[in-house]
């Protein structure tokens, strides 16, 4: 399981420079001018993960296979995008599609590049979008509930669930809140709060674009940004596209001395994958042999069964049992034989909530 992020933000904000530096391809057209990006691009982009590279090593694995997600830049929403304005509900769309919005903000001045609005903003860009967002489920909640309460008076047990659940996030829209504050009580009232693919129900990743000499320590412009994050529970980081795209142009081996020299210990690549594993509460455990060492992504809180069945359905299935060795263990004893021998090798049932860097080895039955 990787994750479906969607690049947004206003024209000129440096989203399609942002999107072919993460995904080191030039596949997203980037120029000076509003919608140039039409059909949506979309990116896979391999995780990186120090872990990973240290199992193989240890384990003697011949192929090393981190795992995976996509990005996808869709075009620059405007104000009035919801009433089909600039190029309209098809973006919105797109943005239904994906798990989490990556939500590009300009955070840098330069005369040299058109601003949509001709001031820079960020939290005024910000709430462009947002009010599109808004717009476009209360639009569509504005249909749907009525419709489920007339149901529900005719004894439609689902309907009443839907009206209820789809009610309260009706009620927060038109308070100019989004749908992800709506509190489902179990899981019945989750399973159709998620069926509604509301927009505004996504989580958020501000991503403040700033210029290269702010880009180890952030700038005025950005701190609004991340107060905002705070604020929403939601999650911020500061990335120059300017820099992401030089880095893209080099040899592997001279990225980190050109990072250091900038004062930064990592990629934005790096960081906006961190937050969006942390925004969407996702985990890695691995496995490894002399065939390959391979990471694989896990929402917290998943037993062993379902983590077995990130690899396949039959393993979820026929599940066993899991023999399990913490990282730690892993490395400080140089692999499975001598986690073995020290006890640090567990077998684990059904029950066992997988951690984060599990080494892990499926018995399973089908």
């Amino acid at each position: 399981m990787g994750f479906r992020c969607g690049i947004v933000g206003l024209p000129n904000v440096g989203k399609s420079t942002l999107f072919n530096a993460l995904t080191e391809t030039q596949a997203a057209q980037a120029a000076n001018y509003p919608f140039c990006t039409i059909e949506p691009n979309v990116g896979q982009v391999s995780v990186p993960d120090e872990r990973l590279e240290q199992i193989a090593s240890i384990a003697g694995s011949a192929k090393v296979v981190p795992t995976q997600l996509a990005f996808v830049d869709i075009a620059g929403l405007v104000k009035g995008a919801s009433q089909g304005e600039g190029l309209g509900n098809q973006f919105l769309g797109n943005i239904r599609e994906v798990d989490a919005i990556v939500h590009v903000l300009r955070c840098f001045e330069d005369d040299d590049i058109q601003h949509v609005a001709n001031k820079v903003d960020p939290l005024t860009d910000a709430e462009v979008v947002e009010t599109e967002l808004m717009l476009s489920d209360l639009e569509s909640l504005e249909k749907r509930v009525p419709n489920a309460e007339k149901r529900a008076t005719a004894g439609d047990k689902e309907a009443k669930l839907i009206a209820s659940v789809l009610g309260q996030a009706l009620a927060l829209l038109r308070e100019g809140k989004p749908a992800r504050l709506t509190e489902p009580k179990d899981e019945e009232e989750a399973r159709v709060f998620a069926q509604a693919q509301l927009l505004t129900a996504k989580p958020v990743l501000y991503v403040c674009n700033v210029g290269e000499e702010d880009a180890a320590t952030g700038n005025d412009l950005s701190a609004m940004v991340f107060e905002k994050a705070e604020r929403e529970g939601a999650q911020a980081v500061v990335v120059s596209a300017a820099i992401e795209s030089e880095i893209v142009a080099m040899d592997p081996e001279d990225r980190a001395e050109y990072l250091a020299e900038l004062g930064l210990e990592e990629s934005g690549l790096s960081r906006v994958i961190k937050a969006g594993y942390k925004l969407l509460g996702l985990n890695t455990f691995f496995t490894a042999g002399p065939k390959e060492a391979r990471a694989w992504t896990f929402p917290e809180g998943a037993k062993a069964p379902q983590a077995a069945g990130e690899i396949h359905t039959d393993f979820e299935k026929g599940f066993i049992r899991a023999e399990t060795i913490a990282y730690d263990d892993f490395v400080a004893l140089k692999g499975e034989s001598g986690a073995r021998e020290a006890g640090k090798l567990r077998q684990e049932g059904k029950e066992y909530l997988v951690q984060d860097g599990d080494v892990m080895m499926f018995k399973f039955n089908v």
